[in-house]
């Protein structure tokens, strides 16, 4: 079987699935991320919804150009008090999130889809919680400063991996899931469509 699809320009992503020794192709989804949000908010989709048809639709529209090949599409959604937030685009809008996050909970939902064909094969959604502790201003204007990829370039301008875990005073969810990918779940199905060894 051909190797698998990464419907995902995201570095960790493929660090994640590269380091547990799977074989597999990138090729980034171009979906309007955006335009979508704004349609399924008026439409009342919660952030576990808004998840899973993010990574559907980025596992269709990669899956349109490889016929027959089996495409994994990801996603993530934060959820402050039941309002979902975007990736921020400037570090500006990364130090007013932190701020709003700040000595704060929440959700983090991760969805992971395997389609081939357009079909649907599998679908995994996790959700973790995390609380930032009360962190100082000066220490947050260093961090901002210090992490600028991983300000603008994840949802909650953090990379747990990395300095982002100073931010957190505690993580209740799967590692591998705040990171990006639930990486167990999706091994195990991956053995199951033979893209592994069992």
């Amino acid at each position: 079987m051909k190797p698998l699809i990464l419907a995902s320009a995201s570095a960790t992503r493929a660090r994640l699935l590269a380091a547990a020794g799977v074989t597999f192709e990138i090729a980034a989804a171009a979906i309007d991320e955006e335009a979508l949000k704004v349609d399924w908010l008026r439409k009342g989709y919660a952030a576990t919804d808004m998840a899973r048809g993010l990574a559907e639709e980025k596992a269709r529209s990669v899956g349109m150009g490889w016929p027959g090949r089996i495409v994994l599409g990801c996603d993530q959604v934060l959820a402050l008090d039941g309002e979902l937030i975007s990736k921020c685009r400037t570090r500006i809008d990364a130090l007013l999130l932190l701020r709003r996050l700040r000595a704060r909970e929440h959700e983090l939902v991760t969805a992971a889809v395997l389609a081939r064909d357009g079909e649907m094969l599998w679908r995994h959604v996790d959700g973790s919680r995390l609380v930032m502790r009360d962190f100082s201003d000066t220490f947050l204007n260093e961090y901002v400063l210090r992490c600028a990829a991983a300000t603008t370039h994840c949802v909650g301008c953090y990379e747990l991996e990395g300095p982002g875990i100073q931010l957190f005073s505690r993580v209740d969810g799967d590692f591998f899931s705040i990171l990006g990918l639930p990486l167990l779940p999706l091994l195990e199905e991956l053995r199951g469509l033979a893209l592994l060894k069992p």
